[in-house]
């Protein structure tokens, strides 16, 4: 995890076909927050943005399709990742919009569905989705694990990103073979025709060698915007790294 150290960019978020000269593929309802693992930073960055976009004067709410690794509770299953998704939206929404799937092993979820008997229906989340942005002016998705883990027997995480169509925000846990991870996330989600909006630098591993050197082989790499660099810290705060990363972008998401 970490905290926000400073803003490396002050440009609006930009799609490949802004790079080029095109024209701007920007969704005005909702954001998707892709990682290069599990563990980098996702819920992080999501709620950050969360906090950014209500800065912006927009309603919000927060999104975990599938949440594995629950803890049981009297009234089912709870995620902290949601809870934290829950608290920083200023729309309170259903919990089964919020998270339509929730189960306690802390393993792959399309196993963990399997043991609790269940299928991870894409149909369904984008429902959810659906009836969300009806409920706010921005809804945030958070992903699940990295961007190709698989949800049920046919499909997996990047096809819920592509049956969504939302641009892609990436969180890169900055750790020692964080570069090829990034690339190779980087190239799928281009595959899938979808638009990196920009991505973020997490240094989870507070003993990364190089850090900065790694940081600028990824700039020079990766045609979209850094939104920022978050430095490694034991007790993250969103509200701070909203105010100093993401808010300057969120006009433009």
């Amino acid at each position: 995890m970490g905290n926000l150290v400073l803003p490396l960019n002050s440009s609006p978020l930009l799609s490949s076909g802004d790079l080029a000269g095109g024209t701007p593929h920007l969704s005005p309802r909702g954001i998707f927050v892709t990682g290069t693992d599990t563990g980098v930073g996702k819920t992080l960055i999501s709620c950050a943005l969360l906090h950014a976009y209500a800065a912006a004067g927009y309603s919000t709410v927060g999104m975990k399709p599938v949440a594995a690794g629950c803890e049981s509770v009297r009234d089912g299953l709870r995620c902290e990742d949601v809870e934290l998704l829950r608290h920083a939206s200023t729309v309170q929404a259903p919990l089964d919009l919020v998270n339509p799937y929730a189960f306690a092993p802390p393993v792959a979820p399309h196993i963990a569905a399997t043991e609790a008997g269940t299928t991870i229906e894409l149909a369904r989340i984008r429902q959810a989705y659906l009836a969300l942005t009806a409920l706010a002016g921005k809804v945030v998705v958070e992903g699940v694990g990295g961007f190709r883990v698989p949800l049920n027997e046919h499909a997996d995480a990047a096809d819920l990103a592509q049956l969504l169509d939302l641009p892609m925000v990436l969180v890169v846990g900055m750790r020692l073979g964080c570069l090829s991870h990034a690339m190779l996330t980087v190239e799928a989600i281009g595959a899938r025709g979808l638009t990196l909006a920009g991505w973020v630098a997490n240094r989870i591993d507070p003993e990364m060698a190089s850090f900065d050197a790694n940081v600028a082989a990824l700039q020079q790499r990766i045609a979209a915007p850094l939104l920022g660099v978050v430095a490694y810290e034991a007790q993250p705060d969103a509200i701070r790294t909203a105010q100093a990363m993401l808010a300057p972008f969120c006009g433009e998401l």
